[in-house]
């Protein structure tokens, strides 16, 4: 259940609030909204009545929330969340805000090769108008003799790209224990689609003060990827991303099949924002830029692109990869399309040779 304080209640009486819910045995976690707080009650609700709390000092309402995730669901928080990641000291504050207006654009290399192509792609992708890096340090790879990435290499080469262009970091960890190793060079904590129902990991994510991406299995529903996303919240991390990133089907066409309609599907079951990966949703460059746009079009908050120099040569998913040009290309159909649909595009912070031109973009 949620427990709705009313406007202008005192911190006193939050307190007091959070009190009667632990005397129940459930836990209280408070949601701060622009106008008033609410604290969520979670855990076994039978034998509770909201009476229990209807009359302390403050409440204006108890409401049931009827959806299972209880943190996740929409029933709980009236606005959107919008997730912002901290900045960082020498860097400034950075542009990217997940659930906003703007659609927000993550692009770089599935895997960092090497100091010049993560930074090189850094500085193409920011001029083209990305907000924030992508790149994969840790990768978890189906056959055991693939390419596992450069590790804690890869994500010293991560920061340089970010100290270079102002652009966080977001790379995927892989397991609990390096968990605070990955938060020490990242600014978002990426879970990838085989690691969605990694309890321990999602719990020790939840505890970190980093936003969380978190992307869908591949055989997953979506209500297991919100019950995914319901242990990181509960953790206290109010800041998760949703990423739709395709599902396993039968069909041949491409690596996966996306599936767009989660995104409006998602938005009318949650308050957090989702964004869709069409790189790995397709496995094809030539399928990449059409996904991303009708993505936009079908309201997504954001677009996880691979990019990189010459994806020819990329060690790791080079025929889902755009090169330079493509992605360049890209971007001012994505202005496009956002502006037709009443949103605009985000865009870098800050000035430099790198920032991108607005009417470059096509944003005005």
């Amino acid at each position: 259940m949620i427990i709705v304080m009313r406007p202008g209640a005192s911190q006193e009486e939050l307190a007091a609030v959070e009190a009667a819910v632990r005397e129940t045995a459930l836990e209280p976690h408070v949601i701060y909204g622009t106008e008033r707080k609410v604290v969520a009650a979670t855990g076994d609700e039978r034998g509770v009545s909201p009476g229990t709390f209807e009359l302390l000092s403050g409440v204006e309402k108890v409401m049931p929330v009827l959806a299972p995730y209880k943190l996740a669901s929409v029933e709980t928080r009236p606005g959107r969340t919008v997730v912002r990641p901290a900045p960082r000291p020498g860097v400034g504050p950075f542009a990217a805000a997940w659930g906003a207006r703007e659609v927000v654009v993550i692009a770089g290399p599935c895997t960092v090769e090497g100091r010049e192509q993560v930074v090189e792609t850094a500085r193409a992708v920011r001029a083209a108008g990305a907000v924030a890096l992508r790149g994969g340090a840790f990768k978890p790879r189906t056959n055991p003799y693939s390419f596992q990435g450069l590790m804690e290499e890869g994500l010293e080469y991560m920061a340089e790209a970010r100290a270079a262009t102002g652009l966080p970091v977001v790379t995927e960890v892989l397991s609990a224990a390096d968990v605070k190793l990955v938060a020490g060079y990242a600014d978002v904590l990426q879970i990838g689609a085989r690691n969605m129902q990694n309890y321990l990991l999602l719990r020790a994510v939840g505890e970190i003060n980093r936003p969380v991406l978190l992307k869908r299995g591949m055989s997953a529903t979506l209500d297991e990827l919100l019950f995914a996303a319901e242990y990181v919240l509960m953790q206290g991390n109010p800041d998760v991303i949703l990423c739709e990133r395709g599902i396993r089907t039968f069909e041949r066409h491409a690596r996966n099949t996306l599936s767009l309609a989660a995104v409006p599907a998602l938005k009318a079951r949650t308050h957090l924002p989702v964004i869709v990966d069409p790189s790995h949703g397709t496995g094809h460059s030539y399928l990449v830029a059409p996904m991303a746009l009708a993505a936009v079009a079908a309201g997504a908050d954001g677009l996880m692109l691979e990019v990189a120099p010459d994806p020819r040569r990329a060690l790791v998913d080079g025929g889902q990869t755009l090169d330079f040009c493509q992605f360049e290309e890209l971007m001012r159909g994505i202005s496009a399309v956002a502006r037709a649909v009443g949103r605009g595009l985000a865009l870098p912070a800050g000035g430099g040779a790198d920032a991108p031109d607005r009417e470059k973009t096509g944003d005005g």
